[in-house]
Parts: structure tokens; C-alpha cells; sequence
């Protein structure tokens, strides 16, 4: 409870010095856009427009599968522990290296993504973590379960990276904070259900091993669901406007409204 409210104050003190940069701000020693990128527009949807494309409910479906699968570890890491390796109450190491590897997993998988794109990245994450729960079943030594820990934590962290980046990608930044929060969503119901269906899955067969199958079967679920995820398509159409320059439209309006 303390700690609640220090994190709640702070954290709205703190976000008082944030502001909005200007339009067409360039940070120092960065490039300034070029003349063609410059001119051209992107549409910027907001979250009643994104609702409308399948590429919302795909990217959610992801996040939720893959979450199910990161959160059902962390939050049994320490009980995986106990029941794979009893007698050895080293849990709370297990789960700091799971920490170190969320971490890390944010970071790298976003520089990857940028050079290797969000949904390939995505793929390699989701078949990785679907790996990993293999491994977790077979996780007899502390090593082993050193090593699905880490790993563990690297895949789900890199989720938090690549969902908001690609949410931005796909839907603009000038709604995303309310776009990403309705994505963000499917974290939430991934959390919830990985957790009470790992505990109840242990309740009834003693073990976590038919928990890992389910996280691995949603995960591989989520690395075919990337084969079908493409950025939304916008329309570009003739109109006369100052630059002489196509201006892309939201592919959501009907031409004809688009041209009154």
C-alpha cells in the first residue's frame, strides 16, 4: 500500500514536466526529413477507426496468447521451482534472472525489429517462448530452469517492446496513446486467465506440464497469426491540394465522401 502511493504521486508529479514536442521537431544531430517524406501524410486513426480493422483484433489476439504464456511463468516461477526441484529453495533467484531478462528483452527485440520488422520479430519470439515451454517441462536441473527463466522473461519483454511499435506503426502516434491502451488490454486478459488456468491445471494433475503444453500450442498460435498481419492499407487518391501531391486518406472513408 505504501509503496502504491509513492509510485502514484511521484509518478503524477513527474508527468507534469512532460510535454508535446512542436510539429516537425527534429531532436539534435538528427537528420531533418526529407522534402518527399516530409510532404507526404499519414492517416492517424483514432480508436473508433482502429475497432474497425482486423488488424486491431489480430494484433490482440497476439498479445494475449503470448501473455498468457509469460505471465503463467512469472507468476508460478517460484512454485515451478518447488514442485520441478524440490528441496531447493532457490525460486527467488530463478525470478530475478526472469527480471534481468524481461529487461533485456525490450531493448534488443526492439533493435531487431526496426531492422528486421515487427510481425518477423514477432514470429521469432513466439516460436522461441513456444520452445521454452518445451523446455520448462524437461527442466530438471537448476540450470536448466536458470536458463528457461531467462529466456522466459527475455520473450515476454520483448512483447512489450514490439506491440506498442507496431501499434504505432500500423494506426499512427497522434492517437496511440489511447490506441495502444485498448491493445494493452489483451495483456491484461492474457494475465488473468494464464495464471488461473496454470493453478488450476496444477490443481488437478499435481503438475504444470499440461499448462506448458496449453502456452505452447497459444504461442505457435500467435507465430501463424503473424503470417496474415499486414499494416493497414490506405488509399491514396488525386485531389487538388497546394503541394500537387497525392494525399493519403483514411481507407476507412468512402472515396466519394473523400472528394466532397
Amino acid at each position: 500500500m505504501v509503496l502504491g502511493v509513492a509510485f502514484f504521486i511521484v509518478t503524477v508529479l513527474l508527468a507534469q514536466l512532460l510535454k508535446n514536442p512542436p510539429a516537425g521537431y527534429v531532436p539534435a544531430g538528427m537528420p531533418a526529413p526529407k522534402a518527399a517524406a516530409a510532404s507526404a501524410q499519414k492517416h492517424d486513426y483514432d480508436w473508433h477507426e482502429m475497432l474497425k480493422t482486423p488488424q486491431f483484433y489480430l494484433l490482440w489476439i497476439m498479445y494475449a496468447f503470448a501473455s498468457f504464456a509469460g505471465l503463467m511463468i512469472i507468476g508460478h516461477m517460484a512454485k515451478i521451482a518447488t514442485k520441478q526441484l524440490p528441496g531447493i529453495d532457490l525460486g527467488f533467484i530463478l525470478v530475478a534472472v526472469l527480471a534481468i531478462g524481461n529487461a533485456g528483452g525490450r531493448i534488443i527485440a526492439g533493435m531487431i525489429s526496426d531492422k528486421l520488422g515487427r510481425t518477423r520479430t514477432m514470429l521469432i519470439v513466439f516460436l522461441s517462448q513456444a520452445a521454452v515451454m518445451a523446455l520448462l517441462a524437461k527442466a530438471d536441473t537448476f540450470v536448466l530452469l536458470l536458463a528457461a527463466a531467462a529466456a522466459v522473461g527475455f520473450n515476454y519483454g520483448a512483447n512489450l517492446s514490439l506491440f506498442p511499435s507496431t501499434t504505432a506503426d500500423y494506426f499512427g502516434t497522434k492517437n496511440l496513446g489511447v490506441n495502444y491502451g485498448l491493445v494493452f488490454t489483451a495483456w491484461g486478459v492474457g494475465g488473468v486467465f494464464g495464471s488461473m488456468v496454470a493453478g488450476k491445471i496444477v490443481d488437478i494433475t499435481g503438475t504444470y506440464y499440461m499448462a506448458y503444453t496449453v502456452a505452447a500450442i497459444l504461442c505457435v498460435t500467435a507465430g501463424a497469426i503473424t503470417f496474415i498481419t499486414k499494416a493497414p492499407r490506405a488509399i491514396s487518391i488525386q485531389r487538388p491540394v497546394f503541394t500537387g501531391m497525392p494525399q493519403i486518406v483514411n481507407p476507412l472513408i468512402d472515396e466519394k465522401e473523400a472528394n466532397k
